[in-house]
């Protein structure tokens, strides 16, 4: 498919460890592609199993070490409020699997605050959102993503916008506050729609059975109200990446074998 292809598509790995390294691999590629350009880049990562399993896989993977890790910026989508070294926060999940290990900037780690930060929630996501504002670009109040990594739960949420709730439908801040998830722990920050889908590639983590019924709704047309992975959509590319056990109900004409 042309890169600037906007369908989505579902790439199939075997099992969920084949499925972590194939990602890296990509993942690698398209970092050391454009910073050996001399390019920055802006990525956004996720939390989950899936998330802390590409991350590990990519930190011992050979072409870790031929990139220049002084243009590479990490963001999270979404982030749980609790204390800075919890091992709920997805920074923590993320710097033990890659982050520590790669000779990456600390000021190229945009963390969200933590409760023990002395911010409440609601300062938390101005902050982040302030933060995003530092590396603006000329399209959008926040940086251009050149991948923003997704986990989606069985209930189809992506980051911290879950289904039916109202800040799926926020488009008018580009960071807010979570209460009373659904998904403990309760309190959390999130990215909006419109920052994840000003991405140039929204990449889709997903695997095991308990994802197949929200990637067949994803894919078939679902509102993203009900089912915010459905309305997820990167500029370029925006693409499922999924194991055997999750594409159970992936139609064949949506597979990519190719890419």
């Amino acid at each position: 498919m042309p890169e600037n292809s906007t369908e989505k598509r579902v790439v199939i790995a075997s099992d969920p460890r084949a499925l972590a390294e194939s990602v890296a691999e990509r993942f690698l590629h398209r970092i050391k592609k454009r910073t050996a350009l001399g390019k920055r880049v802006h990525i956004s990562l996720t939390g989950g199993s899936m998330g802390g399993a590409v991350l590990a896989a990519a930190a011992t993977q050979h072409r870790s070490t031929e990139i220049d890790w002084s243009l590479v910026h990490f963001w999270w989508s979404d982030e749980r409020f609790v204390a800075v070294n919890d091992p709920e926060r997805n920074e923590v999940q993320a710097r033990a699997a890659m982050l520590d290990a790669l000779p990456i900037p600390p000021e190229n780690i945009h963390a969200v605050a933590a409760t023990d930060d002395g911010l409440s929630l609601d300062e938390a996501a101005e902050a982040y959102a302030d933060e995003l504002a530092r590396f603006r670009c000329a399209e959008f109040a926040w940086p251009s993503f050149d991948v923003c990594f997704l986990g989606v739960g069985p209930d189809a949420h992506i980051a911290s916008l879950f289904p039916d709730r109202p800040e799926i439908q926020i488009v008018d801040r580009a960071v807010v506050p979570v209460r009373d998830s659904p998904k403990p722990p309760a309190e959390r920050v999130t990215f909006t729609r419109p920052v994840i889908n000003s991405s140039k590639r929204v990449w889709m983590v997903l695997a095991g059975a308990d994802k197949a019924a929200a990637l067949g709704l994803a894919l078939a047309g679902a509102s993203y109200e009900g089912v915010p992975a459905a309305g997820a959509k990167g500029r370029k590319r925006t693409i499922f990446f999924v194991d055997q056990a999750a594409a159970a109900q992936v139609p064949p004409e949506l597979i990519d074998s190719e890419y």
